[in-house]
C-alpha cells in the first residue's frame, strides 16, 4: 500500500472481500463498465450541457492518456480543485484510469489550505479552473508552486495563461492506448477531514471501500438506472461524491446534475426541468429551501432529501416534509466512513428522530465512555466504529492516528450518540463541543435544539468564549424570522422550556445569518472570533 497510508489488518481484508463488500476492481474500471452499458443515456448535465455516458468515457480516457503523457503514474497525487462542472467528474474518472490519487480540495480553499495539500500529499500536479466566481485559480497556481516546488504541472479548464490548458492535455491523450494496471487495495482518492479549525487532514479512501460506500448509498435510496441526482454541494465533497452522490449515481447508470450553486430557485427548476429523484442537503439549506417553497407555493412531491451533516431537528425535520411535499431520508457520515441513515421504510417516529442504523451488517459500532469502555443501550458516549469502509488511520498522521484510533481499529468519530434499543442512533452533539461553564458542562446541541424548538427561529449556534471568572461563557447566534423575539423572550422560552439555568446562554446575538464552512456547516471558529475581542 501507499507508504503513509495505513492497511486494513489482511484478516479483516479477507473477511470484507469473501463477504462481497471489497469486489477487487478499480473504481475507474467499474466506472467504464456502466459507460459501457448506458452509452447513449446522458450522464452529466451542466447548465445547457448534456454528455452521454459514451462522452464520458472518451472524454476521461483521452484525459487519462494525456496524463501519462506528462509524467503521470499510477499513486502519484494530484490536487484537484474544481467547481460543480463536468471537468471535475471527467478528471477525477481519469485519474482513476491512471490509477493516480485525486486530493479533492474545495473550491473556497485558498493559498493556506492549498499549499498545506500540495505539500502534505507530494501533489506532483495541481487542476484548477481559471476563473470561478470572480476569484482568478490561475493566480493561486502561482502562489502554490512557488511555495511547494515538487507540483510539476498546473492544469487549467479555460484560459490556461502561462500553465497546461486541459484541452491541450486531452489533445495528446489520443496517442496512449494502454492504461496501467491499478490496485484495488490502493487508495483511490484523498477526502478532506471535516471541522472548523485547523487544516484538514487527509482521508485515503481504497477502491474497494469506496465503491461500496458507493454501490450501498445508491441502493440504500433506491437510486437506479432511472435516478437523477441534483448536486447542489461542493461535490468534492464526500456527500455530493460517493453517497451514492454524482459518481454512485454515475456507477448504477443513472443521471447526475451539477447545480452552479444553492439557491431555490435555481434548483427547483432543475428538479422540475430533469425530474430529480434525490438530492443532498444540510439543514441549513433545507430552511433556506422550505422558506422559498412556503413563499412560492412550490411542492416537490417526486423528491427523495437526504439530510445530514448537523443536527436537523425534529419539528423542522416535519415542517421540511410537509412544505417540500418531499420523502426524506436522516443521514449521519463522516469522510473517514461510517454511515448511518433512516430506511425508506422506517415509521416516521424514526425518520424524524434518529439518523438511523448503520449502513453495513458489518459497522462495529461502540458507544464508549471516557475509559473506552463499551456502554450499553440508552446511555450517551463516544461513538467508536469499524468497519468494511472506514479507514484506518490518516494519511502520513502517525500523531493523530494514535489519538484517534484505537490500538484494535476503532475509529473515534468525536461525536456524542446513544443507541435505542431498536439499534438506530441519535447523535446528541460532539465530544468537544462541550462548554465548560464553571465546571458545568452545556453541551452546545441541546442549547441549539432547544432554541430551534421556537417557532419563530430559524436557524441556531452555541459556542462557548473564554472567561477569566466563569471558564467559558455561553454565546448563543440565533437567526430569527422577520418580527421574531428578542433575546430576552428567548432566554425566557428557553426557562418555559424547562432547560437548566446554567446551561442559559450568557449572551444571546441576533444575526442576519450563520457563517458557513466550504461544505456548507456552521463556522463556529468564525463565531468565537467574532465575540472574543469583546
Amino acid at each position: 500500500m501507499l507508504e503513509g497510508c495505513v492497511p486494513w489488518p489482511d484478516d479483516l481484508a479477507e473477511r470484507y472481500r469473501r463477504a462481497g463488500y471489497w469486489l477487487g476492481r478499480p473504481l475507474g474500471e467499474l466506472l467504464a463498465e456502466s459507460c459501457a452499458a448506458h452509452a447513449d443515456r446522458v450522464a452529466l448535465v451542466h447548465g445547457s450541457t448534456r454528455l452521454t455516458y459514451r462522452q464520458v468515457e472518451q472524454e476521461a480516457r483521452r484525459l487519462a492518456g494525456g496524463l501519462l503523457g506528462l509524467g503521470v503514474r499510477p499513486l502519484d497525487r494530484v490536487v484537484v480543485q474544481l467547481p460543480n462542472t463536468p471537468e471535475f467528474v471527467v478528471m477525477v474518472f481519469a485519474l482513476f484510469l491512471v490509477g493516480a490519487v485525486p486530493v479533492l480540495a474545495l473550491p473556497g480553499h485558498r493559498k493556506h489550505e492549498i499549499v498545506h495539500l500540495c505539500a502534505h500529499s507530494g501533489a506532483v500536479a495541481y487542476v484548477v479552473r481559471d476563473e470561478h466566481r470572480g476569484y482568478d485559480y490561475r493566480e493561486l497556481a502561482r502562489e502554490v508552486t512557488a511555495e511547494v516546488p515538487g507540483v510539476r504541472q498546473v492544469l487549467v479548464a479555460g484560459d490556461a495563461a502561462e500553465f497546461t490548458s486541459l484541452d491541450a492535455v486531452r489533445a495528446g491523450g489520443t496517442e496512449h492506448t494502454g492504461l496501467p494496471r491499478v490496485d484495488p487495495a490502493e487508495p483511490a482518492l484523498f477526502l478532506l477531514s471535516g471541522g472548523t479549525t485547523g487544516l484538514p487532514k487527509l482521508i485515503p479512501r481504497t477502491h474497494d471501500d469506496y465503491a461500496y460506500n458507493m454501490r450501498a448509498c445508491a441502493e440504500a435510496l433506491g437510486v437506479d438506472g432511472t435516478g437523477v441526482y441534483l448536486a447542489v454541494n461542493p461535490v468534492a465533497h464526500n456527500a455530493a461524491l460517493g453517497c451514492p452522490g454524482v459518481l454512485g449515481t454515475l456507477l448504477v447508470g443513472g443521471r447526475a446534475v451539477l447545480a452552479g450553486g444553492v439557491r431555490p430557485d435555481e434548483a427547483f427548476e432543475l428538479i422540475r426541468r430533469e425530474g430529480v429523484t434525490l438530492t443532498t442537503l444540510v439543514p441549513p439549506l433545507v430552511r433556506m429551501w422550505v422558506e422559498a417553497a412556503l413563499r412560492a407555493g412550490t411542492e416537490l412531491p417526486g423528491l427523495l432529501l437526504q439530510v445530514g451533516s448537523s443536527k436537523f431537528n425534529p419539528s423542522e425535520a416535519e415542517r421540511a416534509r410537509k412544505a417540500l411535499g418531499c420523502r426524506l431520508s436522516q443521514w449521519f457520515g463522516v469522510g473517514e466512513g461510517l454511515l448511518t441513515y433512516t430506511r425508506l421504510t422506517d415509521p416516521d417516529e424514526v425518520v424524524l428522530n434518529t439518523e438511523g442504523r448503520p449502513l453495513a451488517d458489518e459497522d462495529e459500532i461502540r458507544i464508549a465512555d471516557e475509559s473506552g469502555a463499551a456502554l450499553p443501550d440508552g446511555r450517551e458516549g463516544e461513538l467508536l466504529v469499524r468497519g468494511p469502509y472506514t479507514i484506518r488511520g490518516y494519511y502520513r498522521a502517525p500523531g493523530q492516528n494514535a489519538g484517534s484510533f484505537t490500538g484494535n481499529g476503532f475509529f473515534r468519530t468525536g461525536d456524542l450518540a446513544v443507541r435505542r434499543p431498536d439499534g438506530n442512533l441519535v447523535i446528541t452533539g460532539r465530544l468537544k463541543d462541550v462548554i465548560n461553564r464553571v465546571g458545568d458542562k452545556v453541551p452546545a446541541e441541546e442549547v441549539e435544539r432547544a432554541l430551534l424548538a421556537h417557532p419563530e427561529v430559524r436557524d441556531a449556534a452555541v459556542v462557548g468564549v473564554a472567561d477569566p471568572v466563569l471558564g467559558e461563557r455561553c454565546h448563543a447566534f440565533v437567526v430569527v424570522r422577520e418580527n421574531g423575539p428578542q433575546a430576552p423572550a428567548l432566554k425566557a422560552f428557553l426557562r418555559a422550556g424547562g432547560l437548566a439555568t446554567y446551561k442559559i446562554p450568557d449572551r444571546i446575538v441576533l444575526v442576519d445569518a450563520l457563517p458557513q464552512t466550504a461544505v456548507g456547516k456552521v463556522d463556529k471558529g468564525a463565531l468565537r472570533a467574532s465575540v472574543a475581542p469583546r
